[in-house]
């Protein structure tokens, strides 16, 4: 038996095969579960890209910002699984003066988004697979550490601050359905998202010589392994915690 074996999930956030979401998709089958991806934009590429899973998964259209996604979501994913034993958050979006240290200039519009899309939709994705999970089960969101102030990363670390206090919420709201609420905080990646970022180099550079396990900024495995375990029936007292995944940097000194 895999440690997943019988669950069905849902996976956000597949837009490459180098992203943690798909990582995370892969290790899921592979530990026995049954997924259903979301995609945004242009689904042809995510179907695609989910067909080099080792069984390719339903993929279907989700935007955080669009009420009636939101609102069908569970008929739509409830068309290929009878319900949900876990929800992988992996939806993640800063417009580029949000970022590359424009902090002081950034406008609240853009702003907004960042933090519509980044952290509201947290709570947004999980109110609307609840119909799903009428047998409880686990929430993941990916995370990166927002108690300190990076470089270049700016209104997305705000956002970010934001998804953690929105997990913890949620745990506390979600507790009485039997629905765990956790984040994986990951080190950086060379993820699409990380590409996005203005001056991420200045993360590169650094991260791997700080990291007391040392850091592969190619590697979304440990992250993925995380996220798998925290969905599966091994942490069942677990919820409202961040599990870091960084090598170890953020419990060391500068």
């Amino acid at each position: 038996m895999g440690l997943l074996d019988g669950k069905r999930l849902l996976v956000t956030g597949v837009l490459t095969d180098a992203s943690i979401a798909f990582n995370v998709a892969k290790l899921a089958q592979e530990e026995g579960a049954q997924v259903v991806l979301t995609g945004f934009g242009r689904l042809s590429l995510v179907e695609r890209i989910a067909k080099r899973l080792p069984e390719p998964p339903p993929v279907i259209e989700l935007d955080v910002q669009n009420t009636d996604h939101l609102d069908t979501l569970a008929d739509r994913v409830g068309a290929h699984l009878d319900g949900l034993d876990g929800v992988v958050h992996s939806i993640g979006f800063a417009p580029q003066s949000c970022l590359g240290g424009n902090f002081l200039n950034t406008s609240w519009e853009d702003v907004a988004t960042a933090v519509h899309v980044s952290t509201f939709s947290f709570k947004s994705l999980a109110v609307a697979c609840l119909p799903l999970m009428k047998d409880g089960g686990a929430i993941v969101g990916l995370d990166f550490d927002a108690t300190k102030a990076w470089p270049v990363y700016d209104w997305m670390g705000v956002a970010k601050a934001g998804l953690e206090s929105c997990s913890r919420y949620l745990a506390r709201d979600l507790g009485k359905h039997g629905i765990r609420v956790n984040l994986v905080a990951a080190g950086p990646l060379r993820t699409m998202a990380a590409k996005s970022i203005p001056g991420f180099k200045e993360f590169e550079d650094s991260w791997p010589d700080r990291a007391p396990l040392g850091w592969d900024l190619a590697d979304t495995a440990p992250a993925a392994k995380a996220c798998v375990a925290l969905l599966s029936d091994w942490f069942p007292a677990t919820t409202g915690e961040i599990v870091h995944v960084d090598g170890g940097v953020h419990a060391m000194g500068a």
